[in-house]
C-alpha cells in the first residue's frame, strides 16, 4: 500500500521543461550554433540533474575552458533571473493539482528536484503549492539521497513510497532506494523504453495506478 509519494517538478507538476531549454540556448547563444547543440543536447540527455554539474560539464567538454567561480555563479544569477518567474506562470501538469486537492491529505507528498533549493522553494510557494507537500529537496542533494531520506525519516519502507517523474535520475533514485517508479511521458520515450515500469500521460490517473502498486 503506497503511503508517500515523491515527485519530480519540472514536467510532473509543472509543464516547464522547455523553459529550462530555451534558458540554456539564451545563456549560450553567443557560443556559436554548434556549441548551442550539442549544450542543448546534452541538457536533454542528462534531463533531471542539476544546472551546476551540467555548466561544470559545458564547459570542461564542450567549451573546452575553464569555468571560474566567479563566472560559474553568473551563470546560476543569469539562469535563475530566466526561469523562476516563467516556471511560477507555467501551467499545471493535467490531473496535478487536482490530484493534489484531493489526495495531499491521503499521502505524504515530497518534491525532489534538480532545481536549486531556495530556487524550487520560492517556486512552489509562489505558486501557492506549498502546503500540498511534508518535505521539498532540491539542488545540490541528489535526488537519491532525498529518497532515502524521506524513506528513512518518515518511517517508511521502500515499497510504500512511489516516485513519479520524467528523468532517467527520477528513475534511478527510485531504483537505488528500491520504490516504485512511475514514468510521466511527453516527448520523452525513448529514455524508458526499455524500463519495465508504470507510464502515464498525464496525471489524471494516477490515483487508479497507486491503487494497482
Amino acid at each position: 500500500m503506497i503511503k508517500a509519494i515523491i515527485f519530480d517538478f519540472d514536467g510532473v507538476i509543472a509543464e516547464s521543461v522547455d523553459i529550462k531549454t530555451e534558458a540554456f540556448m539564451e545563456l549560450f547563444k553567443k557560443e556559436g550554433k554548434a556549441a548551442v547543440k550539442k549544450i542543448v543536447n546534452h541538457h536533454l540527455v542528462n534531463a533531471g540533474v542539476s544546472r551546476y554539474e551540467k555548466f561544470r560539464f559545458i564547459y570542461r567538454e564542450i567549451l573546452n575552458r575553464d569555468l571560474t567561480d566567479n563566472e560559474f555563479k553568473k551563470l546560476c544569477d543569469r539562469f535563475a533571473s530566466l526561469v523562476v518567474e516563467a516556471v511560477v506562470r507555467a501551467p499545471c501538469v493535467k490531473g496535478a493539482k487536482e490530484f493534489l486537492d484531493a489526495y495531499a491529505g491521503s499521502y505524504k507528498c515530497f518534491v525532489a528536484s534538480a532545481t536549486p533549493q531556495p530556487e524550487i522553494e520560492e517556486i512552489i510557494e509562489k505558486r501557492g503549492m506549498e502546503r500540498y507537500f511534508a518535505g521539498i529537496f532540491g539542488a545540490p542533494k541528489m535526488k537519491t539521497d532525498a529518497v532515502k531520506e524521506i524513506v528513512r525519516s518518515n518511517g517508511l519502507s521502500p515499497e510504500e513510497v512511489a516516485y513519479v517523474g520524467d528523468a532517467m535520475s527520477d528513475y534511478e533514485a527510485a531504483e537505488n532506494n528500491r520504490c516504485h517508479f512511475i514514468a510521466r511521458i511527453n516527448n520523452n520515450e525513448p529514455i524508458f523504453s526499455a524500463i519495465d515500469c508504470i507510464k502515464v500521460k498525464d496525471l489524471n490517473g494516477l490515483k487508479e495506478e497507486l491503487d494497482k502498486l
